[in-house]
């Protein structure tokens, strides 16, 4: 196993990440509980020693699980990560309940790692207005009591968001969690993203570096590509040896969701080799492929806002409806960034004259995605159905 330091602790290079557990017949609350207690053994015993839960990980049941497999072991011989769950802003004010509650699940007296959960457009505020929630001066109190021993933070939100949050309260941060991998490089402005981190010194946490599954698998064409570079390396493990050649990254998360991936996850790390600048261009260019077939091509020059007589953010919605065609009903990102919205900067406020379409140079039929847009947002109420990494 690879170990990286982190202030003098050893690091496991890739942790557990218990999102995606295994399950019973009863759906997402119905942990498989001898499944997991395998492969937490299997873990420890191979040099796993990071473990990651979250408040609303299949349904609570994740951090009941965490602690009930990781109680009967020494604590000093593996670190817990959990999250205050501010993905939903209802649970603003209920820190101290939530986090002692958390404690109890988790079977522990302390975290070794917290995380301000998922800051993004909508929550950015609220995680900010100490002076009426008292998050974060909370959850420091709880580190200086040695109860939360590291404080960091995970984020989907945009580049700008992310910029927001560290020039307000990054010097309380010790690492930040970011959905990385090579799809996500450009598309999601991940390479922007750890690029600040980089230039700030906070060290980097990957999740999601198989984008849920869709990178497990590559068209032949593309494979074919990277055969040439590598023969024999699966797509898996060309995901993986794209983030071990990014420069900060401390800790990858994977959310394994039975023995056998852990298995093959944990052997892509029992030694390093990171891709060589034609690797990592060829990787990168198939990532940007995967997204740009059905994407809608603008370029944000931004002549469409200038035109727009609700002063919509044309290029943000168009970017935001890409994200969302591609990644499909499993996608929370893009209608949480929607809903973060003024309701009359959100695609449902235009008002289809096409003036910004006159001016594309592109020639996007703009309307048109933004009545499509509306239409699928407003299938399903995406905070109740969807999973928050």
């Amino acid at each position: 196993m690879i170990y990286k330091d982190f202030q003098g602790l050893k690091l496991s290079a890739v942790g557990f990440g218990m999102m995606r557990l295994p399950v019973g017949i009863g759906g997402m609350a119905d942990v498989d509980e001898e499944a997991v207690e395998e492969m937490v053994e299997y873990a420890l015993d191979n040099g796993v020693n990071y473990f990651d839960t979250a408040w609303g990980y299949h349904d609570g049941n994740s951090e009941l699980a965490a602690g009930k497999y990781l109680y009967v072991h020494p604590r000093e011989s593996y670190y817990l990560a959990t999250k205050f769950p501010g993905y939903d802003t209802s649970n603003f004010g209920h820190v101290e309940e939530i986090f002692e509650e958390q404690l109890n699940k988790c079977e522990t007296e302390y975290f070794d790692f917290y995380l301000l959960h998922n800051i993004y457009e909508k929550n950015v505020d609220f995680y900010l207005d100490d002076e009426k929630y008292h998050t974060i001066s909370y959850l420091l109190e709880q580190k200086a009591k040695g109860r939360i021993k590291h404080l960091g933070f995970s984020c989907h939100g945009d580049l700008d968001v992310l910029e927001r949050f560290l020039d307000a309260r990054g010097a309380d941060m010790e690492f930040c969690q970011l959905q990385i991998n090579y799809l996500d490089w450009n598309f999601q402005h991940a390479k922007e993203k750890v690029e600040l981190l980089n230039k700030l010194d906070i060290p980097v946490w990957v999740m999601e570096p198989l984008r849920g599954g869709k990178l497990a698998s590559l068209p032949e064409e593309d494979m074919a590509k990277l055969g040439a570079l590598r023969p024999d390396t699966n797509a898996i493990e060309w995901a993986f040896r794209f983030l071990q050649s990014i420069p900060g990254v401390t800790m990858t998360l994977s959310g394994m969701s039975d023995l056998e991936q852990m298995k093959e996850n944990i052997a892509f790390y029992g030694e390093e080799k990171p891709l060589s600048a034609e690797e990592f261009d060829t990787i990168v260019g198939i990532g940007d492929s995967l997204v740009g077939s059905d994407a809608l091509p603008c370029t944000a020059c931004r002549y469409c806002t200038s035109h727009c007589p609700q002063e919509l953010d044309i290029p943000k919605i168009i970017a935001l409806y890409n994200q969302y065609t591609f990644t499909g009903k499993d996608d929370f990102i893009a209608p949480m960034a929607i809903m973060a919205l003024p309701e009359d900067k959100r695609p449902s406020a235009c008002l289809g004259c096409r003036k910004c379409e006159d001016v594309c140079p592109q020639q996007i039929e703009i309307s048109a995605m933004m009545d499509d847009f509306s239409e699928k947002l407003g299938l399903s109420s995406f905070l109740n159905t969807q999973t928050i990494e």
